[in-house]
This record gives structure tokens, sequence and C-alpha cells, in this order.
């Protein structure tokens, strides 16, 4: 497996402990950004993350002859370059590197993380019939994971070595033990920095990209054949109870029962991905759902659109009812959380769609589960959101006398194209958007129907969701035959082609006839897709932006303006199957679309993730988070629709 530098950096892994915590590296061990890290703890779940343990520096020694097999990058040279000796990676059921010298020594390394812990075991296995000595060297940091580390007098590390293989180490005075604990082997005490550690990921990003890490020595362990040594990393002493192979042995179970009962691999291997979003959430003693890795946090618009493939359709009820439980504790203003408060701090109701996709996540629920007693339960919630964004709630949210939905007001940014740069607003949205005028039609059909099966009718809201459809009929469809984007009533009219007419298509309250839909889909195969997802804006639109990458102001004037974001080809192809009629060649073609993803998640960047998005001009190279929860999530919507339809 011999390959450059460049290529075995870009590719990625990550694995999570369910807290929001999880340890994440490149396949040969450089950490490429500031976010990877062995131990990327959680200290208020999911929330507080920050990197304690960075990476392992390894050596072997054959006949007292060193060969390194870990990999760095400084400025000016890749040092130490044990790249090359990597002969394999798997990264399931957990990431395992093989590295080969001499064509006779060989040495597997494994990484997991006990689940519900901030802890992270390395193994290290004599998979060859030679004997050698093995040098493990770790590196620590003690920073936020948005942060870089520097030397510095007040975190000298200090060890202390307890009971022989038990170390505890103090990152600065006062600071929370790090216990590291090895099954075999000497700790050499030996203090040292390791300088300018270099993060070509952020440099590509236009951000700081040095880092200092401290070494407080090594742990030498000679293992013959088939022997094995162990490194737990832990804040919490209770994990050290446990043999690490029980910890292993618990883990691959835990992630075995994650699969469905079904023959197709990759079904299987998204579902267990996926769970990968789901954590507990300290605040509320409640599950929650992470957005993204590696640096989102749970947000409401995301985990509403997430969470119908990741615990709806994958049945999980009991999860889906925590996590909508968890939103719901929180509705102010008529209104879901986009951000969900950390402690201390006020949530930030600044969406106009997390609250409507709340009524489709619901439908959808009850249509897998029949759970009637839980939307009595919460219907009452329901009609407090229908009255605020009929009376009018913040941001100027209120319903037009059309009857369409309007939002916005000054520099606010309230749909899922919110891109903003200081005071630079990317992709003005105020007035009626489409995708946000196709979830009103939804949600108002939605309470309707849920009021039917509670024998609460409200004809108010019957006779709205008729005027909505009729509105939205006259306003958004244009005579070329696709939806305008936004509109304001009497007064603009944004035509631009933007993907978000699909959920006038894919949502379960349709508001186009057979025949419309069939154009306006159409044009969005014609003009935004791409086998990674749908572009944010049409090719030919003179604001498009091919290519995502540079600094922030680069990045984010392009988010929105052209580039492919990978959820909304799940969309797509529920539009595709639904406007086909579920019919056996629509589901063949779509899954013959899919496979371009598939190949995505098993071999392309994050291995076993799907990127949040993709160059709009050349999409291939993942880009933005590794692994995007509705991503994941609305792919496994599509692949269990193509199994149950």
């Amino acid at each position: 497996m011999i390959q450059t530098y460049e290529t075995l950096a870009s590719k990625e892994w990550l694995i999570t402990n369910g807290l929001g915590g999880y340890a994440s590296s490149t396949i040969i061990g450089a950490n490429t950004r500031r976010y990877h890290g062995l131990l990327v703890a959680a200290f208020h779940p999911p929330t507080d993350r920050r990197v304690l343990v960075s990476k392992i520096e390894e050596t072997l020694y054959l006949k007292d002859k060193p060969h390194a097999i870990s990999t760095n990058r400084y400025p000016g040279v890749i040092h130490p370059q044990g790249y090359p000796f990597l002969q394999n990676f798997e990264r399931k059921p957990l990431p395992k590197a093989v590295f080969i010298i001499n064509d006779q020594v060989q040495i597997c390394k494994t990484v997991f993380m006990p689940y519900g812990k901030n802890a992270t075991v390395v193994e290290y296995e004599n998979i060859g019939n030679e004997e050698f000595t093995l040098a493990i060297n770790p590196l620590f940091v003690h920073r936020d994971y948005h942060s870089l580390f520097a030397e510095s007098e007040r975190f000298d590390f200090f060890t202390e070595q307890r009971e022989g293989n038990l170390l505890r180490v103090y990152a600065y005075y006062g600071a929370p033990p790090l216990f590291v604990h090895f099954s075999t082997g000497s700790f050499q005490l030996q203090p040292t920095w390791f300088r300018n550690l270099e993060y070509e990921a952020e440099q590509a990003r236009g951000l700081d990209f040095h880092e200092d890490a401290k070494s407080i020595g090594h742990i030498s362990a000679t293992l013959a054949a088939g022997e094995k040594c162990f490194l737990i990393f832990t804040l919490d002493p209770a994990v050290l109870q446990y043999a690490p192979e029980t910890l292993k042995a618990d883990e691959i179970k835990r992630l075995q029962a994650l699969k469905p009962d079904v023959e197709d691999t990759f079904l299987c291997d998204l579902t267990v991905a996926g769970d990968q979003f789901l954590v507990h959430r300290q605040s509320t003693n409640s599950t929650t759902l992470i957005a993204g890795y590696h640096w989102f946090t749970d947000w409401g618009r995301d985990t509403m659109i997430a969470m119908r493939g990741l615990t709806i359709a994958t049945g999980k009820q009991a999860e889906s009812k925590a996590i909508l439980k968890t939103f719901l504790q929180y509705i102010d203003g008529g209104m879901l959380p986009n951000r969900f408060p950390d402690q201390g701090e006020t949530p930030e109701y600044n969406t106009l769609d997390a609250t409507l996709w709340l009524f489709v996540v619901l439908y959808e629920y009850y249509e897998k589960f029949q759970d009637a007693a839980f939307i009595s339960e919460i219907f009452s919630n329901l009609t407090e959101i229908l009255a605020a964004h009929v009376n009018g709630t913040r941001y100027n949210i209120h319903v037009t006398p059309k009857g369409l939905l309007f939002g916005g007001e000054g520099l606010a940014q309230l749909t899922w194209m919110d891109a903003k740069v200081g005071d630079h607003v990317v992709t003005p949205r105020q007035g009626c958007p489409v995708e946000i005028n196709a979830l009103w039609y939804n949600t108002l059909e939605i309470y309707n129907f849920f009021a039917t099966i509670l024998h609460q009718p409200n004809q108010t809201y019957t006779a709205l969701a008729q005027k909505v459809k009729s509105a939205f009929r006259e306003l958004f469809i244009n005579d070329q035959g696709y939806l305008n984007d936004v509109v304001i009533p009497g007064l603009y009219v944004d035509a631009s082609i933007r993907p978000n007419q699909i959920y006038a298509i894919s949502l379960p309250f349709p508001l186009l006839t057979k025949k419309e839909a069939q154009g306006v889909l159409k044009i969005v195969t014609e003009k935004l897709y791409t086998d990674y997802g749908l572009r944010s804006l049409d090719a030919e639109n003179v604001a498009f932006k091919g290519f995502y990458g540079g600094d922030q102001w680069q990045r984010d004037t392009a988010y929105h303006q052209g580039t492919v974001w990978a959820f909304l080809w799940g969309e797509y192809a529920l539009a595709y199957l639904k406007t086909h009629n579920y019919s056996a060649k629509a589901k063949k073609e779509i899954a013959a679309k899919m496979q371009v993803l598939r190949q995505h998640f098993y071999a392309d960047n994050c291995l076993h993730g799907i990127s949040e998005i993709f160059d709009g001009t050349k999409p291939q190279e993942g880009k933005g988070c590794v692994q995007q929860a509705w991503s994941v999530g609305m792919i496994l919507k599509v692949l269990i629709e193509l199994q149950n339809q």
C-alpha cells in the first residue's frame, strides 16, 4: 500500500462515545486538523469539547534499530516518515491500521472508545513472527477543540506514576487528572515539547495551522508474536476497572447490534455510522443529535431533517421521542431554537424552518410508529406554534394576506441558506421563500391530519391550508416551468434556480400536479443535479461559485452560491421516486445513482462518513464537516425507502 503522504493524509477516520466526544485522525496517524485528536472529551455533554490527547508517536526497535511508524508534518518537512510502512487500513468494526517493516515485522494498531465514557483505548498487537520493542510516546494538549495549543509555563503536564502501570497527568495546577494506563511495559519520564506541528487542512481554510504538544515521556513494551499492549486514556477512573479486551468486546458487540437485519451492506454500515450523531445532553438528561463532526453541536434545523433517516426510518422510537421532547422543552414564541442552549447561554431562535420541520418529523414519526398518544400529549404545543405564526412572532415572521409565511428583518438570516460575513448577507432571502412555504403548507395539512385523528378539527387551519396552496401555485410557479425561490407578494420575485423548490415535490403533502412536478424535476436535474448532491445555485447564474475553499470570506460567499450539498441528494431522490410512483425502474435508477455516494462513504475523505458539501463545478472531494448528520440521515432514509416501498 505504498502511496504518497498527500493521498494517505486525505483519508480520515472518526469514532464517537455517545457524549459528543470523539477520537479522529488520518489513517497514517498524522493530524491534519485542529479537530483531530485521540481523546476529544465532552466535559458538559455534548458540549465543552476539549482535545486532551493529540496523537501518539510510535517507534519499533528491531535489534536496537529504530523504525518510526508515525508521521507528522512540520514546516518544510514530513518527520518521521512512517507512512510508507502502512500496509492496510480497515474501518470496521473499529479503525485498524497494519504496518509492515522488512516484509516480516507486522504490527496492528486499533483504536476505540468505550461508549458513554470520555475515554480512548489504543491496542497494539504483534501480528508477525518476530519479536520487537515498541516505544510509545503520547502527545498531550489541553484546549477547546476550536483552538490551537502553544507551549506555556502554565501547562507543565505534571505526571504522577501510580501502581507501576498507571499515570496521572495534570495539564496545569488544579486541572482534572487524565488517567493513562498501559497494560505492559515500563514508563520513562522525559518531558519535552513537540513544536510547530503543522495542520494542512487549517492552512487551506486560511486559519492558524501550527500547534505545540507536550510529551511527558515514553512507554516501552516488548511484544513477542501474538502479544498485545493496550493504552487507556480516560477522565473516568472507573473505566480502569475493566480489562481492555472486555471493553473492546463490548464496543464491537454494541456496534454489531446497531445493524439492521438486512443483506444490504451499505444500509448496515450507514446505520452504524448514523448512530454516531445520537448523544446524551447533560443539561436536559435526554438524547439529542449532533449536526456534524468535527465542529458542530446540536442544531434545531439539522436535527429535524437528519432524524427523519437516523432515528425514525430506522425504527428508533424511544430515541426519536427523546429528541423531540428535548427540543419541545424550548418552544418560545412558537419557535424551536436553532442553536441549542449550552450552560449559561440563552437559546438562539433565529430559524424560520426548524419549527416547520418539526411537523414533518412528527408526521413521519406517526406514520412509522402509530403513536397517537404522543401526538395527543404534544398537540397543545403544535396549536401554540400555529397561533404564534399566524399572529406574528420574532424576526417579522407572519402570515401575509394571501396566507403565505413571511420572515426576515434587518440582517437576520432565517433559512438554511444563512451564510453571513460580518454585515454582508450572502443569500438575502427575506420575504416568502419557496421551501418555507412548502413547509408551511405541510405544517397546516399535518396539523389538520392530527386534529382529525384526535377528533379536534379546526376549520380555520383547514381553510388556511387551501389558501396557502392557492397562493403558492399563483406566485411560485413561473412560466419557465420551475419555481421561484423567493417572493414578496406584489413587490418582488427572485427567480434564481435553486434546490429549495424540490421540497414542493418531496414533502408528504405536495403542492404540484404530477405534470408540474415532472417539469420542475427535469429542470432541477439539468441545472442542479450532481451525483454528490444538488448545487445550491444554477451554474449559469452570474453569482455562481464553483469552488469552495480559501479563507472565511471565500468559503462563506460560496457556501450557498453553487456549492453542492449532499443532504439534498436524498430529497431529490425522494422527489424522483414520488414523481415516478416508486416504479421498479425508478427505484433501480436511484439505486444506481447512489453508487457514487456509496463509493465516497467507503473510500474517500472520512471513511464510513458522508461529507457536508462538495465543489459546485467538479464535485468529488468532500468539504465542510467530514461526517454530517443530515447527509447520512437523508441517504439512509432513501435506502430504507428503496427497501420498503
